[in-house]
Parts: C-alpha cells; structure tokens; sequence
C-alpha cells in the first residue's frame, strides 16, 4: 500500500468539500455544483479507504456501491448508508440541465452529508495515518 496514493485521494476528496463550501458564498448560489462537489468528496473519501485496504476501486459514482465494499471490510460503514445513497444522486445528474431540481436547503444537507463522511470514524482513523506517513498532522489539506 501507497500512502502518498491514499493521501492523494483524501487531499483532492478534502479539496472537493472545501470547493462546495466556498461556493456557498457565491450568488446566485451554483446548486447544483456545491451537490455535485459534495458527492465527488464523499465518493473520494470511499474510494481512498477502499486504496488504503488494497483495493483497486470501481470507476463508479455509486456511493451506495462503494459504501457496501467498505461496509463488507468494517461494518461500521453501514452507519452511513443513508447518507451514501442521498448523495449518490448529485453525482452526475446535476451536470446536465433538467436532470433534479435542486435547492438550497438540499446544498447545506449535501454539505452536511460531506462533512460527515469525511469526519466518519473509520475515514478519520485513515486519515491520521496517512497524515503522519507524510510527515505532517494533515491539516494542510485535512482541516
């Protein structure tokens, strides 16, 4: 196992959260752009634990998918279904015109969602340990 690999995915899955939370600020807001951006983090943060346990990753955007081959290697996993599988929708119909209707209460739920997977105790025990591997806390890109 690569952790500067794993540290990649964490880094631009954090990038992704951090890009949906600047977006906020925008007006009008890009709705669709902050789900999509929240959906690619989670599904980065999946896909590096999915790395970090020596599995080649689906090219899916299936969170729900991703979250059950984690859930089948630690099953604290199944604690974030629910979120998997309300995110899952924002990664590719928010690109194209007329797919959801999206508003702004879904953007700070997507957030929230995000937040929460990247937060998820199984994600954050990776975390610290790619972090220090790298000679750093990981707050560069973590924080």
């Amino acid at each position: 196992m690569e952790l500067e690999y794993i540290y990649e995915w964490f880094q631009f899955a954090y990038v992704d959260l951090a890009s949906a939370e600047y977006l906020l600020g925008m007006r009008p807001q890009p709705l669709e752009i902050i789900c999509y951006h929240c959906q690619q983090s989670a599904e980065k943060y999946l896909k590096g634990y999915l790395v970090y346990k020596g599995i080649d990753p689906p090219k899916s955007h299936d969170l729900v998918d991703l979250n059950d081959m984690c859930s089948g290697i630690d099953d604290r996993f199944s604690e974030i279904d629910r979120v998997c599988g309300i995110l899952t929708r924002y990664g590719v119909q928010p690109r194209y015109p007329q797919e959801i209707e999206i508003t702004a209460n879904d953007t700070l739920m997507a957030i929230e969602y995000a937040q929460q997977i990247r937060t998820f105790e199984p994600l954050e025990e990776v975390r610290r340990e790619v972090g220090q591997s790298n000679g750093e806390d990981g707050s560069e890109y973590f924080e």
